[in-house]
Protein backbone atom coordinates (compact mmCIF):
# COMPACT_ATOMS: atom_id res chain seq x y z
CA UNK A 1 0.00 0.00 0.00
CA UNK A 2 1.60 3.56 -0.90
CA UNK A 3 2.29 5.86 1.58
CA UNK A 4 3.53 9.32 0.90
CA UNK A 5 4.98 11.99 3.67
CA UNK A 6 2.90 15.50 4.13
CA UNK A 7 2.85 18.45 5.98
CA UNK A 8 0.81 21.56 6.43
CA UNK A 9 2.68 24.87 6.35
CA UNK A 10 2.42 28.52 5.67
CA UNK A 11 5.10 29.30 2.69
CA UNK A 12 5.86 33.03 2.26
CA UNK A 13 5.89 34.67 -0.89
CA UNK A 14 8.64 34.05 -3.91
CA UNK A 15 10.67 37.24 -2.52
CA UNK A 16 10.56 36.03 0.99
CA UNK A 17 11.86 32.74 0.32
CA UNK A 18 14.25 33.74 -1.88
CA UNK A 19 15.65 36.11 0.77
CA UNK A 20 15.57 33.12 3.39
CA UNK A 21 16.99 30.41 1.45
CA UNK A 22 19.93 32.29 0.78
CA UNK A 23 20.60 32.53 4.96
CA UNK A 24 20.23 28.50 4.44
CA UNK A 25 22.99 28.26 1.72
CA UNK A 26 24.80 30.32 4.32
CA UNK A 27 24.26 28.76 7.07
CA UNK A 28 25.31 25.35 5.23
CA UNK A 29 28.76 26.44 3.73
CA UNK A 30 29.82 28.40 7.01
CA UNK A 31 28.40 26.15 9.54
CA UNK A 32 27.82 22.96 7.49
CA UNK A 33 23.80 21.89 8.26
CA UNK A 34 22.55 21.96 4.91
CA UNK A 35 19.08 19.77 5.80
CA UNK A 36 17.02 22.99 5.81
CA UNK A 37 17.87 23.21 1.95
CA UNK A 38 15.67 20.57 1.39
CA UNK A 39 12.46 21.96 2.17
CA UNK A 40 10.91 25.44 0.87
CA UNK A 41 11.30 28.07 3.88
CA UNK A 42 7.82 27.55 5.50
CA UNK A 43 5.91 27.90 8.95
CA UNK A 44 4.95 24.42 10.10
CA UNK A 45 1.14 24.17 11.20
CA UNK A 46 1.26 20.63 11.44
CA UNK A 47 4.11 18.35 11.51
CA UNK A 48 5.07 15.03 8.86
CA UNK A 49 2.67 12.34 8.57
CA UNK A 50 2.24 9.62 6.03
CA UNK A 51 -1.10 9.32 4.29
CA UNK A 52 -2.06 6.63 2.10
CA UNK A 53 -2.48 7.76 -1.40
CA UNK A 54 -5.31 6.27 -2.59
CA UNK A 55 -7.29 8.24 0.42
CA UNK A 56 -5.79 11.54 -1.05
CA UNK A 57 -8.91 12.69 -1.80
CA UNK A 58 -9.38 13.03 2.07
CA UNK A 59 -6.58 15.06 2.80
CA UNK A 60 -7.36 17.61 -0.19
CA UNK A 61 -10.71 17.93 0.81
CA UNK A 62 -9.81 19.08 4.03
CA UNK A 63 -6.68 21.64 2.73
CA UNK A 64 -9.42 23.25 0.57
CA UNK A 65 -12.12 23.44 3.04
CA UNK A 66 -9.29 25.50 5.21
CA UNK A 67 -8.26 27.22 2.81
CA UNK A 68 -12.07 28.14 1.95
CA UNK A 69 -12.48 28.95 5.60
CA UNK A 70 -8.91 31.39 6.20
CA UNK A 71 -9.59 34.39 6.77
CA UNK A 72 -6.07 36.54 5.19
CA UNK A 73 -4.05 38.15 8.08
CA UNK A 74 -0.16 39.64 8.49
CA UNK A 75 2.82 37.58 9.82
CA UNK A 76 6.10 39.40 10.64
CA UNK A 77 8.97 37.59 10.70
CA UNK A 78 11.96 39.15 12.84
CA UNK A 79 15.07 38.50 13.57
CA UNK A 80 16.94 35.19 14.77
CA UNK A 81 16.81 33.00 17.85
CA UNK A 82 17.53 29.49 18.47
CA UNK A 83 16.35 25.48 20.02
CA UNK A 84 19.64 24.86 21.69
CA UNK A 85 21.83 22.74 20.87
CA UNK A 86 20.87 22.27 16.65
CA UNK A 87 17.96 24.85 15.48
CA UNK A 88 18.91 28.28 14.51
CA UNK A 89 15.62 30.24 12.42
CA UNK A 90 13.96 32.87 11.61
CA UNK A 91 11.83 34.12 14.17
CA UNK A 92 8.04 34.64 13.64
CA UNK A 93 6.45 37.99 15.97
CA UNK A 94 3.84 37.16 18.28
CA UNK A 95 0.56 35.95 15.95
CA UNK A 96 -3.09 35.36 17.32
CA UNK A 97 -4.29 34.86 14.18
CA UNK A 98 -1.89 32.48 13.17
CA UNK A 99 -1.83 30.56 16.69
CA UNK A 100 -5.29 30.45 15.75
CA UNK A 101 -5.06 28.76 12.27
CA UNK A 102 -2.37 26.61 13.02
CA UNK A 103 -5.06 25.35 16.05
CA UNK A 104 -7.63 25.19 13.23
CA UNK A 105 -5.31 22.85 11.27
CA UNK A 106 -4.77 20.43 14.24
CA UNK A 107 -8.36 20.35 14.73
CA UNK A 108 -9.46 19.54 11.02
CA UNK A 109 -6.40 16.75 10.97
CA UNK A 110 -7.77 15.20 14.15
CA UNK A 111 -11.43 15.46 12.95
CA UNK A 112 -11.30 14.71 9.63
CA UNK A 113 -8.34 12.76 9.22
CA UNK A 114 -7.72 11.07 12.75
CA UNK A 115 -4.10 12.60 12.65
CA UNK A 116 -3.28 12.75 16.12
CA UNK A 117 0.61 14.51 15.54
CA UNK A 118 0.58 17.66 15.29
CA UNK A 119 3.54 19.02 17.26
CA UNK A 120 6.93 17.97 17.60
CA UNK A 121 7.05 15.75 20.67
CA UNK A 122 4.13 17.10 22.10
CA UNK A 123 5.66 20.36 22.70
CA UNK A 124 3.55 23.81 22.33
CA UNK A 125 3.44 25.36 18.96
CA UNK A 126 6.46 27.77 18.65
CA UNK A 127 6.03 29.60 14.82
CA UNK A 128 9.53 30.04 13.17
CA UNK A 129 10.99 29.48 9.99
CA UNK A 130 14.42 26.92 10.07
CA UNK A 131 17.59 27.47 8.38
CA UNK A 132 19.86 25.23 10.25
CA UNK A 133 18.58 22.11 12.31
CA UNK A 134 19.51 18.44 12.30
CA UNK A 135 22.45 18.11 10.45
CA UNK A 136 24.22 21.16 12.56
CA UNK A 137 26.55 20.05 14.86
CA UNK A 138 26.95 21.42 18.68
CA UNK A 139 30.17 23.48 17.80
CA UNK A 140 28.94 25.29 14.50
CA UNK A 141 25.69 26.13 16.26
CA UNK A 142 27.05 28.02 19.03
CA UNK A 143 28.93 29.82 16.32
CA UNK A 144 26.13 30.41 13.98
CA UNK A 145 24.18 31.62 17.33
CA UNK A 146 27.09 34.19 17.31
CA UNK A 147 27.00 34.84 14.54
CA UNK A 148 23.03 35.94 14.19
CA UNK A 149 21.88 36.83 17.11
CA UNK A 150 22.60 40.10 16.69
CA UNK A 151 21.52 39.96 13.22
CA UNK A 152 18.68 42.18 11.64
CA UNK A 153 15.99 40.81 9.73
CA UNK A 154 12.39 41.92 8.87
CA UNK A 155 10.05 40.84 6.34
CA UNK A 156 5.74 40.96 6.68
CA UNK A 157 3.99 39.07 4.31
CA UNK A 158 0.19 37.98 3.88
CA UNK A 159 -0.93 34.42 4.91
CA UNK A 160 -3.56 33.63 1.81
CA UNK A 161 -3.69 30.09 2.29
CA UNK A 162 -1.64 27.05 4.05
CA UNK A 163 -0.17 24.65 2.00
CA UNK A 164 0.68 21.08 1.92
CA UNK A 165 4.16 20.15 1.04
CA UNK A 166 4.98 16.07 0.57
CA UNK A 167 8.28 14.24 0.33
CA UNK A 168 9.58 13.21 -2.96
CA UNK A 169 12.34 10.86 -1.64
CA UNK A 170 14.53 13.88 -1.50
CA UNK A 171 13.64 16.94 -0.21
CA UNK A 172 10.14 18.58 0.56
CA UNK A 173 7.94 20.10 -2.58
CA UNK A 174 4.22 22.59 -2.35
CA UNK A 175 1.40 20.91 -3.28
CA UNK A 176 -0.63 23.02 -6.15
CA UNK A 177 -4.26 22.61 -4.88
CA UNK A 178 -5.70 25.13 -7.31
CA UNK A 179 -5.74 21.73 -9.66
CA UNK A 180 -6.54 19.62 -7.59
CA UNK A 181 -10.23 18.23 -7.16
CA UNK A 182 -11.18 16.89 -3.69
Amino acid sequence: MSESLYFIAVVPPGDIQEEITQLKHEIAEKYGSSHALKSPPHITLHMPFKWKEKRFNELANVMNKLNEDLTTFQVELKGFDFFEPRVVFVDVAENEKLNQLQKEVVNACRKELKLDNANFKDRPFHPHVTIGFRDLKKQMFYAARKKFENRALNYEFTVHRVELLKHDGFGWDVMIFDRIEG
